[in-house]
């Protein structure tokens, strides 16, 4: 039976991080450790499923053994591992050990929902958010504004309809000429750029709705860029100049329309979530933004805004304290709904 102090072990590998995590009710987060492959894939210009499948064959058991023995521990109360969205291979590697040591430990396993993972990060830390609250999911994958009632109850308001924002990072990056990943390498860049030397537009700001469309935005960079390339004027300080511009463009359409779920659901505390939301800009503009109406803003701290371990184990433990538990039967999912999960209560 499950109580606030059993201690529940985290694993996620839904795509390029393999991370692991021992959570309990009592004691909080205890540790967690984090191999990432951003490096391998940097070569390639992005995520390679063969290679991050093989990376977490390689790194998973040796950071499991380690945690444990780190702590102390010679076996944990419950295991939660990420079974899905994420790619197929990758979760399949979490999925298969963590379920395999749950029938060796002979304890309780359940397969977590990688974005709820995301949604539930921020109450790991000491000012975490009550419940119901707007959040903004912003990352690589995902670009999704979402009511949160509680734990599972969850409501899409609006949903990125092409790239999310973290993809047109990555291909605004590229286009560019900064490498992987392209978050940190647009951020990075924008730091040398100068305010108002070009004008990108906010897409889909000027309509109603919660919807967001970056793909129209990443075109408009490589114009600039190319434009720029023609005559003769593709200076790095030019580069910096078109990376703050598009890193604007970007943030401002979030902050838009973040603005306008909040009036619409009346909420009063918005959670911004992924690995966007460790760019210093957006906390920034978000932080001058929503201070004046009187909206608390929660994030993660930066290394739980990238995928990883603790989130997932803290996921799984509200899910088995609430009685959830999955059979021998692994299954993972490549795609999956976030509003198909239930309640837990």
């Amino acid at each position: 039976m499950m109580t606030p102090h059993s201690i529940i072990l985290g694993i996620e590998t839904s795509c390029d991080d393999t991370g692991v995590a021992l959570y309990s009710g009592a004691r909080g987060l205890i540790a967690h450790a984090l191999h990432s492959q951003a490096k391998m894939h940097a070569e390639y210009g992005g995520v390679v499923p063969e290679l991050a499948s093989r990376d977490h064959i390689r790194h998973l058991t040796p950071m499991i053994h380690q945690l444990l023995a780190q702590e102390n521990i010679q076996r944990p109360d419950a295991i939660a591992y990420t079974s899905g969205p994420g790619l197929m291979g990758a979760l399949l590697i979490g999925a298969m050990l963590g379920r395999s040591l749950a029938y060796a430990w002979q304890c309780p396993a359940v397969g977590v929902h990688h974005l709820e993972g995301h949604l539930l990060a921020p109450l790991l830390e000491a000012e975490a958010p009550d419940f119901p609250f707007l959040a903004l999911l912003v990352s690589g994958g995902h670009t999704q504004l979402i009511a949160v009632q509680c734990v599972g109850q969850y409501a899409l308001l609006g949903e990125s309809l092409d790239d999310a924002a973290g993809e047109a990072f990555d291909k605004a990056a590229k286009l560019l000429g900064l490498g992987y990943p392209g978050g940190p390498a647009i951020e990075l860049c924008a730091q040398q750029g100068r305010a108002h030397q070009y004008q990108f537009p906010r897409p889909m700001t000027d309509r109603p709705g919660l919807d967001f469309s970056f793909s129209g935005l990443k075109t408009f960079c490589l114009n600039t860029w190319q434009a720029a390339v023609r005559q003769n004027q593709h200076s790095q300080q030019v580069r910096a100049d078109i990376a703050y511009a598009f890193q604007e463009a970007v943030i401002d359409t979030l902050s838009i329309k973040c603005k306008r779920g909040l009036q619409q659901t009346g909420l009063s505390r918005l959670v911004v979530v992924g690995g966007v939301s460790a760019n210093k800009m957006l906390r920034q503009k978000f932080a001058s933004v929503f201070s004046q109406q009187n909206i608390a803003v929660f994030y993660p701290r930066h290394e739980f805004c990238t995928d990883n371990g603790a989130m997932i184990a803290y996921a799984g433990y509200r899910r088995l304290l609430a009685g959830q538990r999955d059979d021998l039967v692994v299954q993972v999912r490549a795609r999956w709904p976030l509003i198909e999960l239930r309640a837990a209560t």
